[in-house]
């Protein structure tokens, strides 16, 4: 008897994934528990074991498609089985169900300006309630889903075009790109992955969002470097690598601790500040992108946990073995872009943070030492610095509460005696 694969519930919160590789084609035979395919969520790459053993019969969610949990992507069965040509699981006629009370809230009416829709097939409950949230008539929103199915980037595409109609009129920076340009002879075209369509769209909607505003400042790393030299081999003892990232971070819980406010979000309401201090880390993952894996509860850490987490975290997700639950629920966010050598940075902000902090290469400059005292003058020495840019939410904190926050994390830093 033929086995349905159906896209299986990854995380809280995730209810639709993206189909980026199919490990096995329609032909092939699969051991139950063996990698079938592999989805994207979040930036988060999983691989979908097959839920049986047998042969693929039919593959039916397509390399780049959208499809919602519970969904089919593929049947599996005996070879030579015929199977019915069908693409709705139990679980989508499911959602069938519970969206139609919110369908008959909706302005399905044909418009006069474009060619309506006569059948818009499966509506998923977010699709509704976006079109619902901005009085979208579904019938004008053209599907690129599945057999012509309005998605969800469809409705907030054809938004943010309703939006730029009505801004026509304003003028546009002459210094703009188009969206398609013509390309010149020898020019190579190289398309979006999923992941880098995912940094790209939350990029810009942060940047659209939070007025970004960037606060420096350097830090001697004297005395953590010799904590981290004195301390390195006994943590290479249990596994553990002790780099200057777990420094910052945990610098960066005295930080929070001191000024929850940066702890925060914003929203219509008023300030949200979050009980739980749940730092992500940055992680580069080469010419594909990055992702930020979450430390949650950073501030029960002590700073071999919070070296293991940094470890566990980066190594996974390099790897592709991180889990979509690992890259939500930050409420801050660290990007160390001085591993590959730069000193300054305007990171962006990771919404809906209140801040972002970069941290820069450790670099041995010559400093000034002033005197603490009367007895001797002004000393100049090399100690090994960092600069720190700090970049806030200009909604939530002004000029002097960011400086706070980040003097704080300055003062653990130059101040290390753990």
């Amino acid at each position: 008897m033929a086995t349905k694969v159906l896209v299986p519930r990854l995380g809280e919160g995730v209810d639709e994934v993206t189909v980026t590789k199919w490990l096995k084609q329609v032909g092939d035979s699969i051991k139950e528990l063996e990698p079938l395919l592999e989805v994207n969520t979040d930036k988060v790459d999983t691989e979908i074991p097959a839920p049986a053993s047998g042969t693929v019969l039919q593959i039916v969610a397509q390399e780049g498609q959208a499809a919602k949990v519970g969904e089919l992507l593929a049947i599996i069965g005996v070879a030579g089985e015929k199977v019915e040509a069908s693409n709705v699981s139990e679980s989508k006629v499911e959602s069938l169900r519970s969206i139609e009370p919110q369908l008959s809230t909706l302005d399905l009416r044909p418009s006069t300006n474009s060619q309506p829709s006569t059948d818009l097939g499966f509506i998923s409950p977010v699709v509704a309630k976006i079109a619902a949230e901005h009085g979208v008539n579904l019938s004008q929103v053209p599907g690129t889903g599945l057999n012509g199915r309005i998605t969800k980037n469809d409705v907030v595409s054809y938004v943010e075009g309703q939006k730029s109609k009505v801004k026509t009129h304003s003028p546009q920076p002459a210094n703009l790109q188009p969206a398609t340009l013509k390309p010149m002879e020898g020019d190579q075209l190289i398309k979006h992955t999923v992941i880098r369509k995912s940094i790209a769209e939350h990029m810009v909607m942060s940047k659209r969002t939070s007025p970004h505003v960037l606060t420096v400042m350097e830090a001697d790393m004297s005395r953590v470097a010799k904590h981290r030299a004195a301390n390195k081999a006994a943590f290479e003892k249990d596994g553990v690598n002790l780099t200057f990232t777990a420094y910052f971070m945990t610098a960066i819980v005295a930080g929070l601790k001191a000024y929850p406010i940066v702890n925060s979000s914003w929203s219509d309401e008023g300030v949200l500040v979050h009980n739980n201090i749940n730092i992500g880390m940055a992680t580069s993952l080469g010419e594909e992108g990055l992702i930020v894996p979450v430390i949650k509860g950073a501030d029960n850490h002590s700073l071999l946990a919070m070296a293991c987490s940094v470890n566990d975290l980066a190594n996974r997700a390099r790897n592709k073995k991180l889990q979509p639950d690992e890259v939500k629920g930050g409420t801050f966010t660290l990007t160390n872009h001085g591993i590959s050598g730069s000193l300054f940075a305007f990171p962006v902000i990771n919404q809906p943070q209140c801040g972002i902090l970069g941290v820069g290469a450790v670099q041995k400059r010559v400093v000034v030492i002033p005197a603490v005292d009367g007895t001797r003058d002004d000393a100049i020495a090399i100690r090994p610095m960092v600069y720190m840019s700090f970049v806030f939410d200009h909604r939530i904190l002004d000029g002097a509460s960011a400086d706070w926050f980040l003097a704080k994390v300055k003062e653990t830093l130059e101040n290390w005696s753990w």
